[in-house]
């Protein structure tokens, strides 16, 4: 059973960071291809970053354009976790965040449904 749990959210003033973390089990990890949605109150679900994997040893990360610059995915294989590092957080970063998982690579990697795997979501809160 494929398992995805969240966590690291929480409440911070706009301009502050967080991380988040995503581990993953009952799944094969390396070749997997991991995401991060959103979800703000009142709007459509929202894809964040992702990071695909591309082959032996290697992934791409992705990211929208709302977050470049400011967010930073990343994995731990040896963890089984893939990461969220959320800087200079802005009141409109608010919302639910999840993980999402897939196995092998994915070219529509901004879709969900392009994932099979999801958690349950951690609230992310920016003050201003």
């Amino acid at each position: 059973q494929v398992q995805l749990v969240e966590s690291g959210g929480g409440l911070v003033q706009a301009g502050g960071s967080l991380r988040l973390s995503c581990a993953a089990s009952g799944v094969t990890f390396t070749t997997s291809s991991m995401g991060w949605f959103r979800q703000a109150p009142g709007k459509e679900r929202e894809s964040v970053a992702a990071i695909s994997w591309s082959g032996r040893n290697t992934y791409d990360a992705y990211y929208a354009d709302s977050v470049k610059g400011r967010f930073t995915i990343s994995r731990d294989n040896a963890k089984n976790t893939v990461y969220l590092q959320m800087n200079s957080l802005k009141p409109e970063d608010t919302a639910v965040y999840y993980c999402a998982g897939r196995s092998g690579d994915t070219v529509t990697y901004w879709r969900q449904t392009a994932y099979t795997y999801w958690g349950q979501g951690t609230q992310v809160t920016v003050s201003s």
